[in-house]
């Protein structure tokens, strides 16, 4: 193989990778204009980076969200990144539709099977996600997905902004109130669909918070146990999905609405961005102080 590395190769090669100009001529040289070898010294550098980020915190990041044409699949994953500046980049949002789009056609149900899922020509989401660390130096995470399938109802998806994806399963197909009820969802964040799926640990939490405040009053025990059912019956019906005061219109709960076009909810899933992650918070003034007082 020869040593003349041309502006051709090196084209090549950084339309092959995605990297640059400098870091693709230097591979070319060090595999003595071998391309394949240059890919693959490539890659193996590139994992390397990408396992050195691995504990960084990532909770930025866009939701994803796909239904298919016939309505009766939806899926949802949540890819996470360090920065929202990352988060806005072109390679990663790609890379977000592209996991989306893989996962609704697809039988996945564990994180390493969607991990080892091919992408583009072979290439595993794992190969492509540490590839796309490398390449733009954060730590990159698929945190979670979820999918839905249906034989006899229909699904639908909202999206807010990429930060917050909803996915609903109905009991038959109707798009207008899929979308309807999964914008509900995505403003209101109810914590599950009816009444009978809200944990019995929760309610008693609720009763016991409530009979504290209640007793406060100096009202009679039992007129103190008439108010605590009152609060928990109003608790779970700010709580529960079918409970709800209907965003578009107050005057009707989502089970009303529901019920009246002959439907029902089945089930939801609603994913918000850096929910639950416990985000490293920088004090540069503290940070500048302890220099001061260390010097």
């Amino acid at each position: 193989m020869s040593n003349t590395i041309s502006a051709g190769m090196v084209k090549e090669l950084r339309e092959r990778t995605g990297s640059g100009m400098m870091e693709c001529k230097k591979a070319l040289v060090e595999s003595n204009g071998d391309m394949e070898l240059a890919i693959e010294n490539m890659r193996k550098a590139g994992l390397a980076k990408a396992d050195k980020k691995s504990g960084r915190i990532a909770a930025e990041g866009i939701i994803g969200v796909q239904v298919s044409e016939n309505g009766k699949s939806v899926v949802i994953v949540d890819i996470n990144c360090e920065t929202d500046f990352v988060a806005k980049a072109d390679d990663f949002v790609s890379f977000v539709k592209n996991v989306s789009v893989a996962l609704l056609n697809a039988n996945i149900n564990t994180e390493e099977e969607l991990l080892a899922m091919p992408l583009e020509d072979g290439v595993t989401v794992d190969e492509i996600r540490r590839g796309l660390i490398s390449k733009l130096g954060e730590n990159i995470t698929i945190r979670r997905f979820e999918k839905f399938n249906t034989a006899e109802g229909g699904t639908a998806c909202y999206l807010h902004g990429n930060k917050i994806g909803v996915i609903v399963e109905l009991a038959a197909a109707d798009a207008d109130l899929g979308k309807d009820v999964a914008m509900h969802i995505a403003a209101s964040k109810p914590i599950c669909v009816s009444e009978d799926q809200v944990s019995a640990e929760t309610i008693e939490k609720e009763k016991e918070i409530f009979a504290a405040q209640a007793a406060e009053s100096g009202k009679p025990a039992e007129i103190i146990e008439k108010m605590v059912l009152g609060r928990v019956s109003k608790f779970l019906a700010e709580v529960t999905l079918l409970g709800q005061p209907f965003i578009k219109d107050d005057k009707i709960t989502v089970g009303k609405l529901a019920a009246s076009k002959g439907n029902s909810v089945i089930r939801f899933s609603r994913f918000e961005v850096g929910e639950g992650i416990e985000k490293k918070e920088e004090n540069f003034a503290e940070e500048v102080m302890a220099q001061v007082r260390g010097s």
